[in-house]
């Protein structure tokens, strides 16, 4: 299969932790990608095109859908795993710190995925995956978040209503929604002592978790507006 057959998924924050995750299974698969991050080097990999660019900025979303389409052709699958999370008391946030979160989070899912969805109606086919927070369904107060629960909170809601929209055209629509979840980003000892922070299954999730998480889903026609909760039954428990 030559790279202009090949289904495309386009990942953003594809430069390290679960968007590398992704990026890796994606293309053992047998998938073309797109991956876009702030910084993000070249790969050594034809299969795979970086864009480098700030999603919260809506020319970012033309530059990412344009290369796609011009580097392979279609696009098949976004994965809006782009995210920041800033945790601190309510009153504490900053006006920074709400353009941050809402420019990413929200700004930078809206404008990508209008643009992408566009694409997928000329296919009649395609899948788009957010990724939310199971923080946005169970506060606590020992970390409070808010700013992160809006915008996350948001795209759940977000998932829901595109998939009824579009469900008639071909194109689904779903999330994932992690618990405390180790990736590179963070030290390995920063997981440790979380004591009753920890999810009902005892023990932190890993990148292969979520990463596995939205495999079923891109395997799995027949699900769409599902919010999967991959958090050690957090949300359960609760």
């Amino acid at each position: 299969m030559t790279e202009q057959d090949s289904k495309v998924a386009i990942i953003t924050g594809g430069s390290q932790g679960i968007g590398a995750g992704l990026v890796a299974a994606y293309r053992q698969r047998g998938w073309a990608v797109v991956a876009a991050s702030r910084t993000i080097r070249p790969a050594g990999d034809t299969g795979v095109l970086t864009v480098a660019g700030d999603v919260s900025e809506p020319a970012t979303a033309g530059r990412i859908i344009s290369a796609a389409l011009e580097r392979f052709g279609r696009i098949d699958t976004l994965i809006n795993n782009a995210g920041v999370y800033i945790a601190k008391p309510f009153t504490d946030y900053t006006a920074d710190d709400y353009a941050a979160i809402v420019g990413v989070n929200l700004t930078g899912f809206f404008w990508l995925t209008q643009r992408a969805i566009a694409e997928m109606l000329k296919r009649g086919s395609g899948h788009v995956v957010n990724i939310s927070a199971t923080l946005a369904d169970y506060a606590d107060s020992g970390t409070p978040c808010v700013l992160t629960a809006l915008t996350k909170g948001g795209l759940a809601a977000a998932t829901r209503s595109l998939a009824i929209e579009y469900a008639s055209r071909g194109i689904r629509v779903n999330a994932v929604s992690p618990g405390i979840i180790q990736t590179p980003v963070h030290p390995a000892e920063s997981y440790a002592g979380l004591g009753a922070q920890l999810p009902p299954v005892g023990h932190v999730g890993q990148v292969s978790d979520i990463v596995g998480g939205i495999l079923f889903l891109e395997s799995s026609p027949f699900i769409t507006g599902e919010i999967l909760h991959i958090d050690g039954g957090q949300i359960a428990g609760h």
